[in-house]
């Protein structure tokens, strides 16, 4: 579960700096995927890659839970927030499923729509973007986004041993910006997209 997060998490963090060139204006973010088009093979081996740790993710994260439930027996008579529980700790299964919904949602604007000579991904943003219901899906979408990986990124440095109680609480607020930026970036985009529509055209 953690291998597979430190995955997505480094796939994200590369994706938030690729989508940031949006803030450079048409030209800038329209080179941006000209240039990975331009791969040509390596993408859809790329993209095979990214779903099949999506997927071993998805399916590790259901066993998990299954696990957890049948190890627990019923639920819990008294919930406290011992042991340092967030937010994020306690809603991972269902920011996850959200999630699924979101990126299936995503893909489908994005990436499945069929692409014409006459318009590029950035009118395809533009496009989404300028939809209220879109925009809603997306700010929604990026919150819980925010809220899974802010845990996720802790949990993993946990599996991984990188834990003290020296340094819990600065890796758990570093864990919480880095998470934070990635979320602020797309909020940020969608955001450019309601306030400045001219952006992209």
């Amino acid at each position: 579960m953690a291998l597979t997060g430190f995955m997505l998490g480094g796939f994200l963090l590369v994706h938030t700096i690729g989508n940031s060139t949006i803030f450079w204006g048409r030209s800038a973010f329209n080179a941006y995927a000209h240039h990975l088009h331009s791969l040509g093979i390596f993408v859809p081996i790329f993209e095979l890659g990214l779903f099949s740790i999506f997927f071993l993710h998805v399916i590790t994260g259901i066993i998990l839970f299954l696990e957890n439930r049948k190890a627990r027996g019923s639920k819990y008579e008294v919930e406290t927030s011992a042991g340092g529980r967030t937010i994020g700790s306690k809603t991972m299964p269902y920011t996850g499923i959200a999630i699924f919904v979101f990126i299936l949602i995503h893909l489908i604007n994005f990436h499945f729509v069929q692409k014409t000579e006459t318009k590029t991904i950035s009118d395809f943003v533009t496009q989404v973007l300028n939809n209220p219901f879109f925009t809603l899906i997306y700010g929604v979408g990026i919150c819980l986004l925010f809220i899974h990986i802010s845990h996720g990124f802790w949990s993993l440095l946990q599996t991984f041993g990188i834990s003290h109680p020296k340094y819990d609480n600065p890796l758990r607020l570093i864990t919480w910006a880095l998470a934070g930026i990635m979320g602020g970036v797309f909020i940020l985009i969608t955001l450019l997209m309601v306030i400045s529509r001219n952006q992209l055209l």
